[in-house]
């Protein structure tokens, strides 16, 4: 007999979230089961863009990698990252982030290759998974100052 471990996976954590929601419910605990409940209404919207607009941009960012590649448009122009001179480039990265990997966001630092060092910050938040870089405590309390101190600082 198979046996695994519930977080053998990924979406164990979530799976472990939602036994915790029910059992705050049945402990009457409801302000906790109400953050759960909260942030996976958030978690779990459906997304505001267009299935074709989705399903083009995963295909020629993350398959075909069209930007580094010189190859990406837009209106007939190419995108050229080494065109970017006089704006602010943050790069954030979630330590534990499953859709993004390490290293990804990093990336666009070398192709906006005209920015000098000073217009430049690459942040990695320890213990926050990628949805965790845009929202939630983390968000608040670490990335959101860091990305609002340099739009103050660029102005």
């Amino acid at each position: 007999m198979l046996h695994l471990h519930i977080n053998a996976f990924p979406e164990g954590r979530h799976v472990n979230a939602f036994k915790e929601y029910y059992q705050h419910l049945v402990d009457d605990e409801f302000d906790k089961a109400e953050i759960t409940r909260t942030f996976y209404e958030e978690y779990m919207a459906v997304a505001d863009l267009s299935a074709d607009f989705y399903i083009e941009t995963v295909d020629l960012v993350f398959q075909k990698y069209a930007l580094p590649r010189g190859e990406l448009t837009f209106r007939g122009r190419t995108v050229n990252p080494a065109a970017i001179r006089r704006t602010a480039l943050v790069t954030i990265e979630g330590e534990r982030d499953d859709i993004c990997a390490i290293g990804q966001t990093l990336a666009a630092q070398d192709l906006a290759s005209s920015l000098r060092p000073y217009m430049r910050t690459h942040y990695v938040q320890p213990n926050v998974g990628h949805y965790g870089v845009f929202s939630g405590k983390r968000w608040q309390n670490s990335i959101y100052p860091l990305v609002r101190d340099v739009i103050h600082i660029s102005q």
